[in-house]
Parts: C-alpha cells; sequence; structure tokens
C-alpha cells in the first residue's frame, strides 16, 4: 500500500533515496494526444499509463516542442535545442545535424553518477548521418532501434532501407517495433536489475504513423467507425500494453520500489489523436501542441496517489531534476548553462508552483511560430520570421509557390489561468505586456545560430539516397 507522508516527510525521503541513486526508466510516446490516456478521461484504455499517474503524480502542465526531434534533444541536454540548431525542425533522413559532442548528455551525467548501465531502446531521432551523433557515443552503453522517424512498423524499413539497429550494425530482428522495443526494455531490466543502478530510456515510436497494429488490438475499437482513428487507438493500446511489460519486469526483478519511471509524449498529438479539450495539437505552439500528457511514479522517493502536479515544468527539467536524483545536486557539467530546472521541490510537494518561462519554437513553409509563457500570460506570435526572413529563414525555392509564401505575422496573448483553452486573445488590451513578450521572443530566437536546420517540410534533395541499411559515416 502507498504510504501517506507530509510533505516534509516526502522531502525528507526524497533526498535519502537520491542519495542511494535509484533506476531511472524515462518513457517517451510519439504523437500521444492529451486526452488519448484514460486518466485523463479518454475512450482508449491505457491502464499500464494510468498506473505510473495513479500510484505516482501526474504533471498536469509538462510542456514538450511542437515535433518530436527539438523535444528529445532537449530531453538529452536540458537545453533549448534552438542553441545547436536543432529546434526549428524534426531531423530529416538528409539532413547531417544531430547533438554536438560540446553538449554533456543525459547518459553521460549519469555515467558521472555511477550508472554503469545505460540503455536505449527505440526511436533515437537526434542525429544519423555521423557516428559521433550514435547513441553508444552519447553516452549509453546498450542501443537497439531505429535512427529515423516514421520506420515501417514491421520492415523497420524508411527510405528504402532497414532501419534497425543493435549498437551500430544493422539488425534484422522481425516483428513489430512496438513489441521488439518493450523486449529489448524487459531484457535490460532483467540483466541489469540486480547490479543497479541503470538507466534505461525507452522512447516509442508509437503511435506515430504509419497506422499499423496487429489484429489483436483491433477488436476492442471494432465500434469505431472512423477506420484511421481505430487503428490509432489500437496502436495507443499496444503501447500502453508493452509499458506493462515494462512495469512487470521492475516489479518482478524486485527493484520497482527503488526505481523512478518519468513517462511524456513528445509532442502533442497528430490529426489522429484527441487533444480535447486543448487548442490544436502537433506541429502548433499552442496548448495542444505543446502540453503533453506526462506523469511519474517512484514509490520509495514520491509519496503519490494520483496527486496532481499543477506547477509548470519541460522536457528541459527532465536532465537537471535527474541530476539531483542522481546524487550530483548542481554540479554541472559540459554543456553550461542549462535552461531547465530542477523541478524536484514542485514533484514532491514541497514547492507548490514557482514563476518562471518557458519558451516554445517551429517553423513550416515560412509559417515560424513562438511562443513565451510568462507565470500565466502566454503570448503566441506566427507568420515571418521575427528577425526577418534572409537566406536561412526563406523556405527553399524547391517547394511550390504556395508553399513558399510567407504568412503575415499574427500575435495573441492569453492569460493561461482564466483561459487555459486559448479562446480569448487579450493582445490589443494588453499592448505594453504585449510588447514586452515580443521583445523576450525575439532575444529568444536570436540565439539560432546561423544557417540553422532546413524546415521540417523541405523536400529531399536531388539524387539524394539513404545509405545502405543506415549505416553511419565515420
Amino acid at each position: 500500500m502507498m504510504r501517506i507522508l507530509t510533505v516534509a516527510a516526502m522531502f525528507a525521503c526524497t533526498c535519502a533515496v537520491a542519495d542511494g541513486r535509484p533506476n531511472i526508466v524515462l518513457i517517451l510516446a510519439d504523437d500521444l494526444g492529451w486526452n488519448d490516456v484514460s486518466y485523463h478521461g479518454g475512450d482508449i484504455p491505457t491502464p499500464a499509463i494510468d498506473r505510473i499517474a495513479t500510484e505516482g503524480v501526474e504533471l498536469d502542465r509538462f510542456y514538450a516542442c511542437p515535433v518530436c526531434s527539438p523535444t528529445r534533444a532537449g530531453l538529452m541536454t536540458g537545453r533549448y535545442p534552438i542553441r545547436f540548431g536543432m529546434q526549428r525542425a524534426v531531423c530529416r533522413p538528409f539532413l547531417t545535424v544531430g547533438v554536438p559532442a560540446a553538449e554533456e548528455t543525459l547518459p553521460e551525467m549519469l555515467a558521472r553518477a555511477g550508472y554503469r548501465q545505460r540503455g536505449i531502446a527505440g526511436k533515437w531521432h537526434i542525429g544519423h548521418a555521423f557516428r559521433r551523433f550514435h547513441p553508444l557515443n552519447q553516452g549509453f552503453t546498450s542501443f537497439v532501434g531505429h535512427y529515423n522517424g516514421n520506420i515501417d512498423y514491421y520492415t523497420h524499413f524508411r527510405e528504402g532501407q532497414l532501419d534497425w539497429h543493435r549498437g551500430f550494425e544493422s539488425n534484422a530482428d522481425e516483428g513489430y517495433s512496438t513489441d521488439l522495443i518493450a523486449d529489448e526494455a524487459v531484457r535490460f531490466i532483467d540483466q541489469h536489475a540486480a547490479a543497479g543502478p541503470f538507466f534505461l530510456y525507452v522512447p516509442f515510436n508509437a503511435p506515430h504513423t504509419p497506422l499499423q497494429v496487429p489484429d489483436q488490438w483491433l477488436a476492442p475499437f471494432s465500434a469505431v467507425e472512423d477506420e484511421r482513428r481505430r487503428i490509432y487507438m489500437a496502436m495507443v493500446a499496444a503501447m500502453d500494453a508493452a509499458i506493462g511489460r515494462i512495469l512487470e519486469a521492475l516489479q518482478r526483478s524486485g527493484v520497482e520500489d527503488d526505481t523512478l519511471v518519468w513517462f511524456a509524449s513528445d509532442n502533442g498529438g497528430q490529426a489522429l489523436a484527441d487533444n480535447t479539450p486543448l487548442r490544436a495539437g502537433k506541429g502548433t505552439v499552442y496548448e495542444g501542441g505543446t502540453r503533453v500528457a506526462a506523469a511519474l511514479r517512484w514509490p520509495n522517493g514520491v509519496s503519490g496517489g494520483g496527486r496532481k502536479v499543477t506547477g509548470l515544468m519541460s522536457y528541459l527539467d527532465v536532465l537537471p531534476t535527474l541530476r539531483r536524483v542522481a546524487g550530483l545536486g548542481a554540479s554541472g557539467g559540459p554543456g553550461e548553462p542549462l535552461d531547465g530546472e530542477d523541478v524536484l521541490d514542485l514533484i514532491v510537494g514541497s514547492e507548490l508552483d514557482r514563476k518562471r518561462q518557458f519558451f516554445s519554437y517551429y517553423e513550416r513553409y515560412g509559417d515560424e511560430q513562438l511562443a513565451l509563457i510568462d507565470g500565466d500570460w502566454k503570448i503566441v506570435r506566427r507568420g515571418a520570421p521575427i528577425l526577418g526572413a534572409n537566406a536561412a529563414d526563406a523556405p527553399p525555392p524547391q517547394l511550390p509557390a504556395r508553399q513558399r509564401q510567407v504568412r503575415p505575422v499574427t500575435v495573441e496573448l492569453f492569460n493561461l489561468a482564466t483561459d487555459p483553452l486559448e479562446k480569448v486573445d487579450l493582445a490589443k488590451r494588453e499592448r505594453e505586456r504585449t510588447q514586452e513578450m515580443l521583445t523576450a521572443l525575439k532575444e529568444f530566437r536570436a540565439i539560432r545560430p546561423d544557417g540553422g536546420v532546413p524546415p521540417m517540410s523541405a523536400p529531399t534533395p536531388e539524387g539524394w539516397a539513404a545509405p545502405e541499411r543506415w549505416k553511419m559515416a565515420e
């Protein structure tokens, strides 16, 4: 039975266990909608994800990026990916970008803390062109999964080449990728539970397209008329079952109580997802694109029972928070300063809220989106690049003319305390506040290095072909 602790006792317990370095399991869903978990009232049963929230704490205001690669890069570094040119877009197959070696990644930080086994099972998607970007060269000790996004769930192909790997080598494992990811996560736990502490990162590619799922998961949703939504719902259910297998492996290995499990989605849901009641979804800086389902369970460190944590936190906060959990405190490393904050006090309940800022950024077809949350206030700016359309900012000329048109600038201001669904634009009423926040957006945008990253929807360069079996260049 979950212990009931006072706030003071929770904090004391957390600090004591943090000195003992708990195991850490970080689970990431891909394109999961806010209302696609049943603990939010959605119509897809997600008992495993619900268990993390109901036995742990629900992170009610957890923010990610509008698309996946930037979130993953920020998770690994604790820094806005705009600092190293990876926040504008996803990591397209033909791009040569990746997390720079100068950044200390989450597994590298945990290696400093004494975590000898640091595994990843799933989708990498933050650098695949060169071996220096490989997970095994970014602090992980084992890797099974795929470099790119949007692979076929069964053949594991992307751009005509097999994108499934064990370590540096291509791997021909057969099966549904969601199940294979769970297989590797369970194997890792079974092998290393006795010699902990360990770190396991499980970034699923589900429920991202393509829409593919074993028939066995479709039956519970047979009454859903929309075939595409039916398949999507089944994909979420299959992923939840895979997460359930991971939780069972922790329990079977006897390390469940000493393991911190952190779950989140990498961005808001896409068209087939349910982001109700939030505004918009993936690919936007509105709440539906960036505020995601998230929860944390750590029986020996955080008293839960379904407690809801309402303080703002984000993907950037994972590294600095786990740095404290791992016993390093505020000990810095390469890549400082961090943009994320240690939010452990918010999680354990010794701090209820804190005033802070959070920036979002995304660009597509000349429509640059920037947002800033500052306390209760949120500003959204869309349209032509805030620093002016130059060679680095302009849509690529290969796009059709209608897609190269730069959108007119729009600015909206919301009070999230009274209007969390972003329905009432207060920009004209709050002119001074609007101008101050626009200035902050301009300063944030200026962090991006020259050259940046081509837009997410940039066409594949003429003559480009994927490397055989996605082998990384030296």
